[in-house]
């Protein structure tokens, strides 16, 4: 019953999230900040992680074909799939869910336990609105954008590997990344991007909005929210590969 509380004031707080912001100019300022700081200080481990995964995930995929029979462009064609399909949109998302994640629910936390958001409404601002709606909009129209970095990343972190270690010729690996191309893929994963941003931005602010106590309090649901924000990512990741790739 517990659980189905916790839904019930998720989407009650959506339906004050999506109401038309009260005043234009500060919810721009607002936008542009989250856009900074949701995103662009993002870039750095996106950037970090994507190419060295790419990296590895052609590597391995060298080291297990070993039989003389089976070409080397299947390493490039391979590690693009892996990386466009699950690597870029999901295994990102699942990292900057605990960033980000956790920044959002401490921020918006503490300004509940301070009593910041009280004063909001005694002003006559709708909170949810000023407070979470510029983190939706950041994550929804920035996030593609770091993901479709991630995939040129890790691919050619993939391609870098393959040269210094001597596993696989440029050329080869560049093959593969020609074979069989399908764009629906990279329209799948954006997809999954936007569906994961919009969880990224709206259950740690559900956990931060609603926190109740101290500062202890508000580490808690840090954790709580990364935890649950994570296992909605894996499991709208199932349902949307089962909808959208079968």
């Amino acid at each position: 019953m517990n659980y189905i509380e916790h839904v019930g004031k998720y989407f009650i707080m959506l339906f004050q999230v999506f109401k038309k912001p009260q005043r234009r100019r500060f919810f721009y300022e607002s936008l542009f900040k989250e856009i900074e700081e949701l995103g662009l200080k993002s870039l750095g481990i996106i950037m970090f992680i994507s190419f060295f995964i790419g990296g590895v995930i052609a590597l391995q995929t060298a080291l297990n074909l070993e039989s003389p029979f089976i070409p080397k462009s299947l390493i490039g064609f391979a590690a693009k799939r892996s990386i466009i399909l699950e690597f870029a949109p999901t295994f990102c998302s699942i990292i900057l869910a605990g960033k980000v994640g956790s920044y959002i629910t401490s921020s918006i936390g503490t300004m509940r336990v301070t009593e910041q958001i009280d004063a909001l409404e005694v002003m006559g601002i709708n909170s949810l609105n000023h407070l979470v709606l510029p983190k939706v909009i950041a994550t929804i129209f920035f996030y593609p954008f770091l993901i479709s970095l991630g995939m040129v990343l890790g691919i050619f972190g993939g391609w870098v590997a393959g040269v210094l270690s001597g596993l696989f010729s440029g050329l080869d690996y560049i093959e593969g990344l020609q074979m069989d191309f399908n764009p629906f893929l990279v329209t799948y994963a954006m997809i999954k991007t936007l569906v994961f941003a919009f969880l990224i931005a709206t259950v740690p602010s559900y956990h931060g909005y609603y926190v109740k106590g101290g500062s202890i309090a508000v580490g808690k649901a840090s954790t709580k929210s990364v935890v649950w924000t994570t296992i909605l990512i894996v499991i709208f990741n199932y349902f949307l590969t089962q909808m959208l790739l079968t």
